[in-house]
């Protein structure tokens, strides 16, 4: 079966496993937000298609700053792919699984993590050929206690999870710890509110923090 995320990428989430969940309301804020995001150590982000900004903050990244892994989230259609894989975009992520946009994101050759939330999901997302999905609403479904729980069937099939919805620095430990999990997400780092306040220095210090638990709990980060 054709995986979805090849080898390469899997191995620098694994290596950088905080992604930074970003709404992003203007394009001129991309460049610094992305440098103190990498000032505090967090080199991957997912700049989410919930404003028009989104796709050239993608853009003026990935040009200006390659040493980022930028993606996309909240994929929710086919020319959303389309977009993503042509300006650039490292993967894309979905709240939710539609065949249609994985479909979409297999045939462009668009790395993609649809999210999941039932054995149904799992085993349709499987199907379709991912094996890292995104685990949604996390704390609401009941955290790392029900993925561990959820995932047991499947084991065996190396599914990977991204977890994501209610990470916090308080808890951020003990997902890096499950080898369930190959990176977290989070909009805490940078939330909206601080993106548009352009605190950078307070991003960048939120970054260091979620740096600190990663190199405390899984030894180093790229």
């Amino acid at each position: 079966m054709e995986k979805m995320f090849p080898e390469a990428l899997i191995g620098k989430m694994r290596k950088d496993p905080i992604l930074a969940v970003l709404v992003v309301d203007e394009a001129e804020d991309a460049i610094p937000l992305a440098r103190a995001l990498l000032k505090g150590g967090v080199s991957a982000m997912e700049l989410t298609f919930r404003t028009p900004a989104a796709l050239e903050a993608l853009h003026r990244i990935l040009a200006e700053l390659p040493e980022m892994l930028a993606g996309v989230g909240t994929v929710l259609n086919t020319e959303q792919v389309r977009e993503a894989k042509e300006k650039g975009a490292a993967f894309g992520v979905s709240p939710g699984l539609n065949s249609a946009v994985v479909n979409a994101a297999k045939e462009r050759g668009l790395p993609f993590a649809p999210g999941v939330m039932t054995p149904s999901e799992i085993e349709s997302a499987y199907a379709l050929g991912c094996t890292v999905m995104k685990l949604y609403p996390a704390e609401l479904a009941g955290g790392l206690n029900y993925l561990n729980n959820i995932s047991a069937p499947y084991a065996h099939l190396g599914i990977k999870y991204i977890p994501l919805g209610g990470l916090t620095l308080d808890n951020l430990k003990s997902y890096l710890e499950s080898p369930l999990v190959l990176a977290v997400g989070g909009s805490w780092i940078a939330t909206r509110k601080l993106i548009q306040e352009k605190a950078w220095g307070e991003i960048s210090r939120n970054a260091e923090k979620a740096t600190e638990v990663v190199i405390k709990t899984r030894g180093s980060i790229a």
